[in-house]
């Protein structure tokens, strides 16, 4: 089975946040996918994508306010 992963999640945040999402696809499917499977965050930030104890990818990043 072929697997098609989009979404687009929006914060307005009234002071800088820190932020860790973990919204990426299972590690053990990426052959799978038909779409790209990346995390795009707009206005563009210094982020840091890693993987926890368990082996899940995680992205941090310190969240703007809205302008």
């Amino acid at each position: 089975m072929k697997i098609r992963a989009g979404y687009t999640i929006s914060y307005d945040c009234p002071q800088p946040t820190p932020m860790i999402l973990q919204v990426s696809v299972a590690s053990d499917t990426p052959a799978r996918l038909i779409t790209w499977d990346g995390l795009q965050i707009n206005p563009p930030l210094p982020a840091n994508t890693y993987h926890d104890t368990f082996g899940i990818s995680a992205t941090s990043f310190a969240r703007r306010p809205a302008a």
